[in-house]
């Protein structure tokens, strides 16, 4: 994995995301994409229309506008088969961190979402993610991994207790009340932390925070964190949220110890050079040796989530019937519009308009056919499905 310094520089904000994908869409080679950015990842997921090619990593570097020759050398290219088998891994939670971890499963539904919202999912990413999102939901439906409830902040709270740190009766400042921040609160209140939670401002009024935790206004929170014994912070701020110059102002005088679990980082790297301060990022948890029974776990996850991965290469192998769906939706509508014209006879139209109205009636009729058919495909076998598609064609016969 690379390190977050370098992760950073890929991360996306919705916002940047947005112009990403807006670019994309302008890119004749490309179908459909997915932007997927967390703290421990940033993936771009590009579909292709058939025989183009596209030199990913200097593509997304571009987008980035960072030197390719520079970063090149940190991204991965997966294709084919390879990233499919990636993806649903993914999906399951067992490509993360934290093996079996339950946020990664909701972090690639929203990011199929969001680029279904700007108009970026093409019928092929549209299929692969939503098989791979319900393998996944089997998977944590029906394994019970050793780690499974496990969160970045979980893991940061274990690794700590595994350096015996003392939580119960200390203090903590959380940063962040979006999901990351409020696992944090609940989490540390879990383990008998007096836990405050920084709210901007301007949304004091409306946000939800965990229940038993504090809030502060945000602006407020170098006034308090002399009192802290932790300060975590988790938010998707571009900013930092932590700097050295203003932390320098608190006069700490107690071991503290920080916990970054943002990508971009949070805090300012640098004050780890302070006294009394201790830093920690997302890259300062490693995975314990895996035990007998999580590799039986992992197994059985592996089992379910092959099953799921057959069912899309079975989809895939459809995908020469795709012109042939059409040519039939497009007989099915000529064979309506003709139909329709002794109807057209009586309506009291210019020949200009009828001849519009043949064609939006043949186009519609094409369009219900098509919907029809390719329903058909993603519930049947391509066996059956081939079989309909040759009577269908029987029917209207190939010009």
């Amino acid at each position: 994995m690379a390190q977050i310094n370098v992760r950073q520089c890929f991360a996306f904000t919705k916002s940047a995301m947005t112009l990403a994908m807006e670019k994309m869409k302008q890119e004749k080679e490309i179908k459909g994409c997915v932007i997927l950015s967390t703290c421990n990842r940033m993936e771009l997921w590009v579909s292709l229309s058939d025989g183009a090619t596209l030199d990913l990593r200097s593509y997304i570097c571009c987008l980035k506008e960072l030197d390719g020759e520079q970063y090149k050398k940190f991204l991965k290219v997966r294709e084919g088969e390879e990233a499919i088998r990636h993806l649903f891994l993914l999906s399951a939670g067992m490509k993360s961190q934290i093996v079996g971890e339950d946020q990664i499963l909701t972090q690639v539904k929203e990011a199929a979402a969001f680029a279904r919202e700007q108009e970026c999912m093409d019928h092929v990413l549209e299929v692969l993610f939503r098989m791979a999102v319900t393998a996944g939901k089997q998977v944590k439906t029906e394994v019970s991994m050793d780690k499974a409830n496990f969160s970045a902040a979980h893991q940061a709270i274990h690794f700590l207790k595994e350096l015996q740190v003392p939580f119960a009766g200390k203090k903590a400042l959380v940063i962040g009340n979006g999901e990351m921040g409020k696992i944090t609160a609940q989490a540390l209140m879990e383990e008998g932390v007096d836990v405050t939670v920084t709210i901007r401002q301007y949304r004091s009024g409306v946000v939800n925070i965990p229940q038993g935790a504090k809030r502060m206004n945000y602006g407020e929170r170098y006034s308090y964190i002399p009192e802290c014994d932790f300060v975590f912070s988790a938010t998707a701020s571009p900013n930092l949220t932590i700097t050295r110059e203003l932390l320098e102002t608190c006069n700490i005088q107690k071991t503290q110890i920080y916990v970054d679990l943002a990508v971009p980082r949070d805090i300012d790297e640098t004050i780890e050079d302070l006294a009394h301060i201790r830093l920690y990022d997302i890259d300062s948890f490693h995975l314990e040796h895996q035990s007998e029974q999580m590799k039986q776990q992992m197994k059985q996850a592996e089992d379910i989530l092959n099953q799921h991965m057959q069912g899309f290469y079975d989809w895939q192998e459809s995908r020469d019937l795709v012109p042939r769906i059409q040519q039939i939706g497009g007989a099915c509508g000529q064979e309506f519009s003709w139909r329709m014209e002794k109807e057209l006879k009586h309506i009291p139209l210019a020949e200009e308009e009828k001849e519009n109205l043949r064609g939006q009636m043949a186009r519609t009729t094409a369009k219900v056919v098509d919907k029809l058919l390719f329903a058909l495909r993603d519930q049947v076998d391509t066996d059956t499905l081939r079989q309909c598609v040759e009577v269908l064609e029987q029917v209207y016969g190939e010009e």
